[in-house]
This record gives structure tokens, C-alpha cells and sequence, in this order.
């Protein structure tokens, strides 16, 4: 990904293909704890455990560069709200509470967020298949919903409001049951491959991109205005 220039004050994003997360020289599953690789290890295919071990690398990776540490000195932990248990749910850094984190990883690409302010990020590839069907009902708003059946590529306007939407239950302005409440019609749908889209919501800022080279597309979302930052190299 290009770089933008640093503000600490602002929520860093990063996305990449999990194998280059893993070759980033301070990348390895030392980093996870024995949980992380606990879960890591119950994946039946070797692709998912290292999707599932790049995107707990990169968000080490972004949360260290935010925080100018090793990221060997974050711990990761996850929390599920509605039964408690730490084997699913929000990441968080016990050592860090000021910091939020978010990840997500698809087929072969990971996508992480650290920030001072409330941060959500989701990457999914672009080459989904199959039909809309009754989801996009489900979790669109009826102005949504004309938008995307009106679109040249109805998939991928879909998938761009996905990403979106999946950004905003991360930073918990949503849920699942309430995604088609949250009516995103006034953005634009068409985001061309190469420079981010920034566009406002509210008092939320976006970032879209079309990241050509991994087939992905992918959304952050923040009270501040968050920036793109090059992970899978050194510096």
C-alpha cells in the first residue's frame, strides 16, 4: 500500500496479503499468545491459520507503530460482550486500554487499525460469486438497496457497503440486526482502484479503497481521519 504522510494524532490502517505480514522482520507466531495459537491451530486448512496468524501479526504491527514500541510488547486479547468468553469477540490491548485495534482477513489478505479514537477496518475480496439474494435486503437500507440493483455492478456495490457496514458494527455504531437502519446512500459507490476515498458520515470519517493488487475491497472508519501506512516492511 502507498504511504501517507504520519500524524500520530490520527487512526493508522494498514492491509496486505498474509504473506508478506509474515515476512516482515518482526513478524512470526511468537508474537501470539499461547490462546492465539490455540485458535490458530483448530483451523482444518493451512490458508486459514495463517490468514487468522497474519492478521493478529498486523495489528501488532500497526498498534507498535502507532505507540513507537517493539511489537513483540503487545499483547492481544479478544472479548465477546454477550457470553463473555476471550476466544472470539473486540480485540483490545490489556497494557494499552487508551488504544483501540481492529482486524479483519479474508482469503489470502489482512487488514488491521490502531488508534487513539474508536477505529474499524474490514477487507473482503473482490471475486465473492454468487447472487445478492435476500442478504442484501437484510442489511441494507430500501435507499441502499436502489442504489445497488441500479448499479453496472451490482455485486460490488453491495460488497462496497458491506465493508463499510462491517467498519461500523467494529466500532460498535451497529450490529448485525441493525445494519439496515444505518443508511449509507449518500457516499459514493464507485471507488477507483489506487488513491483512498475519504468521505464523511456523520461525524465519522471513511476510507475506501480498491486495492487492485490483492483483489480486495476495503473500508476503515473512525472519529478522526484515519491514515494509510506501509506494514510489511521494516522502518
Amino acid at each position: 500500500m502507498t504511504s501517507e504522510a504520519q500524524d500520530q494524532s490520527t487512526p493508522l490502517v494498514a492491509v496486505a496479503s498474509a504473506d508478506a505480514v509474515l515476512r516482515h522482520p518482526e513478524a512470526g507466531e511468537h508474537l501470539l499468545t499461547p490462546l492465539e495459537r490455540e485458535r490458530a491451530a483448530r483451523f482444518r486448512h493451512e490458508s486459514g491459520r495463517i490468514d487468522f496468524t497474519a492478521g493478529h501479526v498486523l495489528v501488532r504491527l500497526c498498534a507498535a507503530r502507532l505507540l513507537d514500541v517493539p511489537a513483540a510488547s503487545l499483547t492481544l486479547a479478544q472479548l465477546c460482550p454477550d457470553c463473555g468468553l476471550a476466544d472470539h469477540g473486540k480485540p483490545y490491548l490489556p497494557d494499552h486500554p487508551e488504544v483501540h485495534v481492529s482486524l479483519s482477513h479474508t482469503r489470502g489478505v489482512v487488514a488491521a487499525g490502531a488508534g487513539h479514537q474508536p477505529v474499524g477496518v474490514d477487507v473482503e475480496l473482490a471475486a465473492r460469486g454468487g447472487s445478492l439474494g435476500a442478504v442484501a435486503r437484510r442489511v441494507l437500507s430500501p435507499a441502499e438497496l436502489r442504489l445497488v440493483e441500479a448499479a453496472p455492478e451490482p455485486d460490488q456495490a453491495f460488497l462496497r457497503l458491506w465493508v463499510r457496514k462491517e467498519s461500523l458494527i467494529k466500532i460498535g455504531r451497529a450490529t448485525l440486526d441493525t445494519l439496515a437502519s444505518v443508511d449509507l446512500s449518500d457516499l459514493p459507490l464507485d471507488v477507483p482502484p489506487g488513491a483512498p476515498l475519504r468521505s464523511r458520515h456523520q461525524d465519522l470519517h471513511l476510507l475506501d479503497w480498491a486495492d487492485p493488487e490483492h483483489g480486495a475491497a476495503v473500508a476503515a472508519v473512525s472519529t478522526a481521519a484515519p491514515r494509510i501506512v506501509q506494514l510489511t516492511t521494516a522502518g
